[in-house]
């Protein structure tokens, strides 16, 4: 996956888009302002959200994170090796430490989000 071809969030999430489906992960950037990453709350499979809902919690050594879902959908699958190995988000966050996966509702929702060069300049400001 190349991160330049991902979408992002002011939040430090990244979104993979395919046709309907939406992966979704958090920055390089914000798994490191977390540190060593130690317990991930995954939302439920089958779960509806509407954009802006929160969806999972991310703690570490240094702080716990709500993170907001960008775009409405239907919660489609988790990646439950989170679960024991929390830290795999600090060593992989754009591959296995990926969170989870959407069927959104409105792909249209995806034209709000950064590409990587805007959100690289919000993290620089």
């Amino acid at each position: 996956m190349n991160e330049e071809e991902l979408k992002y969030t002011e939040e430090h999430l990244w979104v993979h888009i395919e046709g309907t489906n939406a992966r979704f992960g958090i920055t390089e950037h914000a798994q490191k302002e977390l540190e060593e990453i130690v317990y991930v709350e995954l939302p439920e499979t089958g779960r509806k959200v509407a954009r802006g809902e929160i969806v999972c919690t991310i703690e570490s050594v240094k702080s716990t994170n709500d993170l907001p879902c960008p775009l409405s959908g239907e919660i489609h699958s988790v990646n439950i090796r989170l679960r024991d190995e929390p830290e795999i988000i600090n060593g992989d966050p754009f591959g296995d430490g990926w969170i989870f996966t959407l069927h959104m509702d409105d792909p249209k929702e995806a034209e709000q989000l950064m590409d990587a060069a805007a959100y690289q300049r919000s993290i620089e400001t």
